[in-house]
This record gives C-alpha cells, structure tokens and sequence, in this order.
C-alpha cells in the first residue's frame, strides 16, 4: 500500500523560482493564497425532435460543457527582506517592460527537512501588485512584504 500524509500548511515553506533570474532563489515565503485553477461550464439548450407531454414541438434539452479555463491571482507573503527583487519586477513592469517581464516560474513547498512535498509549474507570471503590511513602531510583529503574481496558467508536477 502507498504511503499517504496530509500536506498541512503548518511548518511549511514555499519557495518561489523565475525562470531567467539572475537569482537562484527569488524568494522564500510564508504564506500563499489563491491556488485556482476553474472552467467555465457553457450552457447549450438544444430543441430535440422528441415531443414531451402534450406538446406539439420538440423538447428542449440543456447540456453543460467545458469551456474557458481561468487561473487565479497567487498572493505570496513573507517577511521584509533587503532584497529588492520583487519591487524591482513590479517596478519594471509598472515602467512599460511587462512583454519583456512575463516569466515562466516554480513555485516549491517544502518541509522543515527542505524536502519537496509539492512542486507547480506557472505560465506567463508578472507581478500585479506589491504591497508592504503598514508600518506602527509600537508593534512587535515583522514587517510583512507581499507580491501578487498573475499567470496564464498553472499545473501541478511531480516535486
């Protein structure tokens, strides 16, 4: 029998990988939202030849099929570092360069033992937002960083 485990979002870490970075890891987060993938469903109503009850027409049928498949935005969080990798993404992008910043990306989850647990592929990512948590010197938390990342689609592959 296979082995079976629950991926818990407790001790996990996600790492996120762009292709043609001049870094090797873009960043490690704490926290992501917004893995989805959806498909419209279309509705068809067809008129049969089949006649229903008392009636002199044909009998109209509806069928669903699948249609557009759409992707959600992923928001990744963490904690304020020095690197500038993310700001400058958003920045290049914001600038008019967005052709040239679409990117192909990993996104990685890990265990405490840095194992990889689960591995998706994103197509066609840019930086749609960036966002820093505000800022009260009174307060005992870490300053949070946090990117929001559109694409045209994901998978989920062997880690």
């Amino acid at each position: 029998m296979a082995e079976f485990e629950i991926l818990t979002s407790h001790r996990f870490y996600l790492e996120l990988s762009l292709d043609n970075s001049s870094e090797p890891v873009d960043g490690i987060f704490l926290e992501c939202q917004g893995f989805k993938r959806t498909q419209e469903a279309i509705e068809i109503c067809e008129v049969t030849s089949n006649k229903w009850g008392a009636a002199t027409e044909g009998l109209a049928v509806r069928t669903k099929i699948p249609g557009n498949v759409k992707s959600g935005n992923l928001t990744l969080r963490r904690g304020l570092t020095f690197s500038m990798a993310f700001w400058d993404w958003f920045q290049a992008i914001q600038d008019g360069n967005w052709a040239t910043q679409r990117r192909n990306a990993s996104l990685t989850i890990y265990d405490q033992a840095a194992q990889t647990q689960a591995r998706f592929e994103l197509a066609g990512a840019w930086a749609a937002s960036y966002k820093v948590a505000d800022v009260n010197a009174r307060s005992t938390g870490i300053e949070m960083e946090e990117v929001e990342v559109a694409f045209e689609e994901f998978k989920r592959v062997k880690g």
